[in-house]
């Protein structure tokens, strides 16, 4: 990893209903390097996927808009851009895999016809010349037979053969940024052992950035570089991979780990999970947004919402008031939670 690819500054994407303004983006800043993977994780509706889209211009208005922020792609200022400029970044130096593979593609054009589009688009090529990029690109994900197969519609492949051709898609033009929404949703679980793996492999060969939207803590501890762990259209706690699972310096994402379980662990024990649910983004908590949820919350969580600031290991962040002060290891339950987020990157 070297110099940063993508800046993302106090962005906040807010959208406009009967009830109220929702704000499902509050205020977030990070930064991606060239080559890094990172991991976005956190529960339904905690801002995730429009980040993604705010990303990739895909926010529209008037019922959504982006109110704040600049998103810095390569050094331009994607939101300073007119739409014919965003459309030569989105889905060529910028690509996204959309979340379910059962609907992103179109019903009524061909594999060839969906790839090929793109590539005329973005790297200015003949027809005949797109043909055999996509063929390749199909090979790229191990689809077989490729060039008869890029005459069939989407309803001849399976969902895991789509999300293979969606990753083909996504990465047919070589793009700097490869934003992956879910990718393996509605997947079998060693069908989504493939799909992963095969994005390890294609992004480190081309030296793509990757972010990767889930939910799921495994894939992104055996995927991810770094982790940005978001609630309630903010940023909680980022860092590395071993310092989010390792030293977690925050009380949701403890909750988050602690959550999960080990086929390989012959000690049984009851899974912790998080009281309550989600605030509402169009009524949000006074103070710290997790504080409702927190047993470890005081008068100033209460009081005064919490900033990212440096924690742990340099590098590491948290917007927590306590994080300094609490030991979380030592205040889980019997050390079982410690015990189960020690051993998740092992």
């Amino acid at each position: 990893m070297s110099e940063a690819l993508l800046k993302v500054e106090d962005l906040r994407t807010y959208f406009a209903t009967e009830e109220g303004v929702v704000r499902a983006v509050d205020g977030i800043s990070f930064e991606m390097r060239r080559g890094e993977r990172r991991g976005v994780v956190g529960e339904s509706g905690s801002g995730k996927s429009v980040t993604a889209m705010s990303i990739m211009g895909l926010i529209e208005p008037p019922a959504g808009d982006i109110v704040t922020g600049r998103i810095v792609f390569d050094g331009q200022n994607l939101l300073e851009l007119s739409e014919d400029e965003m459309q030569s970044i989105r889905g060529g130096r910028i690509a996204m895999i959309f979340q379910d593979p059962m609907t992103a593609l179109n019903p009524v054009y061909t594999i060839g016809d969906q790839l090929m589009e793109t590539i005329v688009l973005h790297q200015k090529v003949s027809k005949a010349e797109a043909r055999e990029i996509a063929i390749q690109a199909l090979r790229d994900v191990q689809i077989p037979n490729a060039e008869h197969r890029l005459n069939d519609y989407p309803h001849q492949f399976s969902g895991g053969m789509r999300q293979r051709v969606m990753i083909a898609m996504g990465l047919s033009c070589s793009p700097d940024l490869l934003i992956a929404d879910e990718p393996t949703t509605a997947l079998d679980v060693t069908t989504q052992a493939q799909i992963m793996d095969l994005m390890l492999h294609l992004a480190e060969d081309r030296g793509t950035a990757v972010m990767l939207i889930t939910h799921d803590l495994g894939v992104v501890a055996g995927f991810c570089d770094t982790v940005q762990v978001m609630y309630a259209g903010g940023i909680v706690e980022s860092g590395t991979i071993d310092d989010i699972y390792h030293n977690p310096q925050h009380p949701y994402t403890w909750g988050l780990l602690g959550s999960m379980t080990r086929l390989d662990d012959a000690t049984q024990h009851r899974l912790h999970s998080i009281s309550g649910a989600p605030p509402s983004l169009i009524k949000l908590p006074e103070g710290c947004r997790f504080r409702p949820r927190c047993q470890f919350a005081t008068d100033i969580c209460r009081q005064v919402l919490p900033v990212l600031r440096p924690v742990g290991n340099a590098g590491q962040m948290a917007a927590c008031h306590r994080s300094e002060e609490l030991d979380l290891k030592a205040l889980s339950v019997d050390g079982e939670v410690g015990a189960a987020a020690s051993e998740v990157t092992s």
